[in-house]
């Protein structure tokens, strides 16, 4: 049995299983994700109705939705990782998604989050690969990081996980909030902020092709920082889940040469508040034949998340499985 049948196989006996736990009452499900003009929010949206499955909804068989019956899962546009790693620590969601370094500081109670852990969060996968895009104005460049002092910099929103990261970055090449006029403004802000001539550069880290930059890029047109090796050598160095990376030729309008960047992998995380047999039927859902559908067919990031890559990094990571994640990754044959 191959993987693919046998993915199917399970997500059939996982869906069953989970329907006669959660078919009799509903079950709300909020998943954070980030800005509207962000890669969370529109992945996370796919997620959602692909774990889904309210009361009196068609069977599956029957053309309906393939989640977990009674599971209303709902994607909520939130400030992203630092955030969402919060409110599932404080059951104010269930779910979030998450950049893999913050996530692990804010576990571990490391770094920025020093005597502070957040040890109820738990892995239910790898998803995708978060590019670091540093955003400049059309026709303007940089030789490297330090060249920002001085000048009026969007670092990203509070709260998320490419702010906690652009600072640390910043700083080791000797720009802070004392030598720059920084920003914090979500993706779409920022860029309007940059058309409008109101910041010479701003910082964002998601899957491409964003959103807010294709209408940036096909508008007043922008150009993308290219790191040296060396540059990406030094920030692996400073932030380990930060690892070298590429946005090819072509995916922005006006972006006609490949982008060496920094890449950070996005989780979707959870409580270990919730049961194992719940968590065990949303992974379920997550990898059966009508998610694929839906993943392939939403936001380009989409096309990469996939079982078989699920549970990259996550061991050296530090952050433990869901016991539900882990059950189904078992019985999958993807962990031992």
């Amino acid at each position: 049995m191959n993987l693919a049948t046998k993915l199917l196989a399970l997500a059939a006996a996982a869906t069953l299983s989970a329907g006669a736990a959660f078919a009799q009452d509903p079950t709300f499900f909020r998943i954070g994700t980030g800005s509207a003009g962000g890669t969370y929010f529109p992945i996370g949206g796919t997620i959602a109705n692909g774990i889904s499955a309210p009361p009196g909804a068609r069977p599956c068989d029957q053309g309906g939705q393939c989640g977990v019956p009674g599971l209303i899962a709902i994607a909520q546009s939130t400030t992203a990782s630092v955030f969402n790693n919060t409110a599932v620590q404080n059951g104010e969601l269930e779910a979030g998604m998450a950049a893999a370094d913050v996530t692990r500081s804010m576990f571990l109670g490391e770094g920025k989050f020093d005597g502070k852990p957040h040890e109820k969060l738990r892995i239910v996968a790898n998803l995708y690969p978060e590019d670091l895009h540093l955003v400049l104005p059309k026709g303007q460049s940089v030789t490297s990081l330090s060249d920002l002092a001085e000048k009026r910099v969007g670092i990203a929103q509070a709260g998320s996980g490419t702010q906690v990261a652009v600072e640390m970055m910043l700083a080791e090449w000797g720009v802070t909030r004392d030598n720059m006029d920084e920003a914090e403004l979500n993706n779409s802000q920022s860029a309007e902020r940059l058309a409008d001539g109101q910041l010479d550069a701003y910082f964002y880290a998601a899957g491409w092709p964003v959103s807010a930059m294709v209408q940036l890029a096909t508008t007043k047109g922008m150009e993308l920082h290219s790191f040296t090796d060396e540059d990406l050598a030094k920030i692996n160095e400073l932030i380990p889940a930060y690892i070298p990376s590429k946005i090819p030729a072509g995916v922005y309008d006006g972006i006609s040469y490949d982008v060496k960047t920094p890449a950070v992998s996005a989780l979707l995380v959870v409580s270990s508040d919730l049961s194992d047999e719940l968590v065990y039927g949303i992974t379920s859902a997550l990898w059966n034949d009508n998610t694929r559908r839906l993943l392939d067919s939403g936001h380009a990031k989409g096309k990469q998340i996939t079982a078989e890559t699920a549970l990259n990094g996550i061991s050296a990571l530090g952050v433990p499985l869901h016991p539900g994640a882990q059950k189904f990754y078992q019985e999958a044959g993807l962990l031992e």
